[in-house]
């Protein structure tokens, strides 16, 4: 059993930057591979960014890439999305999720775990 708790949410001016946190605890962080999803109101659920289990090999959405960065640091059992040049259509409530395996994906159905969400607000 994983649990996550993401942190680093709020409200930022289109252009502005936030880093999102995720503190996972309980079995060996580092046998998981991680992603970054997001859900606006209205909207179903979508893959942000994955990464393996030693941060090896990551992953993006077309529409972030370029802007967001996954990383990972197994030492802190943490994983984090660094979000740049935020847009608009980038508010939505961001979740991490764990997967039982060492390789990412983007599909919602493979990940086991998930944390409770965060919310990022990005104003006009």
């Amino acid at each position: 059993q994983v649990q996550l708790v993401e942190s680093g949410g709020g409200l930022v001016q289109a252009g502005g930057s936030l880093r999102l946190s995720c503190a996972a605890s309980g079995r060996t962080f580092s046998i998981y591979a991680m992603g970054w999803f997001r859900q606006a109101p209205g909207e179903e659920r979508e893959s942000v960014a994955s990464i393996t289990w030693n941060g090896g090999v990551t992953e993006y959405a077309d529409s972030v890439k370029g802007r967001f960065t996954i990383s990972r640091d197994n030492a802190k059992d943490t994983a984090y999305l660094q979000m740049n040049s935020l847009k608009p259509e980038d508010t939505a409530v961001y979740y991490c999720a764990a997967r039982a395996t060492q390789w990412m994906s983007r599909r919602i159905a493979d990940y086991n775990y998930w944390g409770q969400g965060t919310q990022v607000t990005v104003s006009s």
